[in-house]
């Protein structure tokens, strides 16, 4: 079946930086758009970026846009999430998931991770 497993989260001091890491078996990740999403405590589950199958196309929640930077590596079948100039704001449970659909990847993809904690500290 299908797994996406998140690495990477951890409590970091605001200004810091942070890489999440999402390891996909089950599927033919070449063939699957890429989103990350998180949810916060007292927050709805919240788009933060996405990716297509070959990586030439990246969207960027306006929260994020400039700070966090989303990539793939299909060789590895993983999908990272690169989180630069973190704010205490950023602190949530960041989830990775995937969908053949490039467009609701970023709405409904039936895949998901377990999630990985990110906390800043101010």
């Amino acid at each position: 079946q299908v797994q996406l497993v998140e690495s990477g989260g951890g409590l970091v001091q605001a200004g810091g930086s942070l890489r999440l890491s999402c390891a996909a078996s089950g599927l033919t990740f070449s063939s699957y758009a890429m989103g990350w999403f998180r949810h916060a405590p007292g927050k709805e589950r919240a788009f933060v970026a996405r990716i297509s199958r070959t990586g030439g196309a990246i969207e960027y929640a306006n929260s994020v846009n400039g700070r966090f930077t989303i990539s793939r590596d299909n060789a590895k079948n993983t999908v990272y999430l690169q989180l630069n100039s973190l704010k205490p704001e950023d602190t949530a449970i960041y989830y990775c998931a995937a969908d053949l659909s490039i467009i609701s990847v970023a709405t409904t993809p039936p895949y998901w991770g377990q999630g990985t904690q990110v906390t800043v500290s101010s």
